[in-house]
């Protein structure tokens, strides 16, 4: 097809805040985990798809299957909707103490906002 780009899996973003290899990171609408360091405003790859252990809200336990959101101003994946960005969904059981700062995520894919649940 004449007018095709890339598969769009892996988008090159400028990079809205420093990251480090494995982070997640909000770009507009769209989500992904970096797959390379880079510091705010250079270029960085990002994956938009996959299955990832992302940091997550501590203190917060996560059901298998859960809706799961991206915080940008913490930096890290919750089960709260509101005002977050929906990325995808558990792929564990996650316990809820302080400690449980990591958890398995299912990206969705696809840029798209916060919406009722």
């Amino acid at each position: 097809m004449k007018n095709f780009i890339q598969e769009g899996r892996y988008l090159t973003v400028p990079a809205p805040y420093n990251v480090e290899a494995g982070d997640g990171l909000q770009v507009g609408q769209i989500f992904g985990v970096a797959a390379e360091a880079a510091l705010s405003g250079d270029d960085v790859d990002i994956d938009t798809n996959g299955a990832y252990e992302l940091d997550k809200a501590p203190s917060q336990a996560w059901g298998l299957g859960a809706l799961v959101y991206w915080d940008d101003t913490n930096k890290y994946c919750t089960t709260t909707a509101s005002g977050n960005l929906l990325i995808g969904a558990a792929t564990a059981v996650v316990a809820g103490g302080a400690g449980d700062t990591l958890g398995s995520v299912r990206l969705n894919g696809s840029a798209r906002a916060n919406e009722a649940v």
